[in-house]
């Protein structure tokens, strides 16, 4: 099992948000049958492994595009990533965008002042909004992760299922001295 990374209670909410997320990443591929990694579900999809791979680049993109300062971690190649890999990997980004978020809109704000989602995108206001996006983008690849393992056979349990929706928990988990609102 990957250790989640220490946050300490020192972190803004923006910041605990993401953590979470990225808890619950981690949380995924912990629980995942090794077999449906890189199983190519019927259609033209994206193999579990390939979206773990571009929620990772996705992120390198961002820190690289609206942090630059920062160090940007290598990315991943879809094709030839473990869940060993990937798991690290996402782990490296998350501090890294937890550190942006402080910068962002946390703790230490003003450093960051816009968001650049990418190249193509007009930069917005660093605010709730940078947040929203990155935590809706791995939302949204979570539940295809969820909803290709099923398509391949492999249910997660409902302790599984339950646990993703604990923020509680995961709150508690990652070490954090209140919970959510608090």
């Amino acid at each position: 099992m990957q250790e989640p990374p220490a946050y300490g209670s020192s972190r803004s909410a923006a910041s605990q948000v993401f953590a979470a997320s990225e808890r619950m990443n981690q949380m995924l591929i912990e629980q995942l049958d090794p077999a449906v990694w890189v199983a190519y579900p019927p259609g033209k999809v994206r193999t579990i492994a390939a979206i773990f791979t571009h929620m990772h680049n996705v992120r390198c993109k961002w820190i690289r595009l609206t942090a630059p300062h920062l160090t940007v971690p290598a990315q991943l190649h879809r094709t030839h990533c473990s869940p060993e890999q990937a798991s690290a990997s996402l782990a490296e980004s998350a501090l890294g965008c937890t550190e942006m978020l402080e910068e962002a809109i946390g703790i230490r704000s003003g450093r960051i002042e816009v968001f650049r989602r990418d190249g193509w995108a007009p930069a917005w206001p660093a605010g709730l909004e940078m947040l929203t996006y990155m935590t809706s983008h791995e939302a949204h690849h979570r539940g295809q992760v969820c909803m290709l393992a099923h398509q391949l056979g492999f249910r997660l349990s409902s302790e599984t299922i339950s646990r993703l929706w604990n923020w509680e928990g995961l709150w508690k988990e990652l070490g954090f001295s209140s919970g959510p609102g608090r």
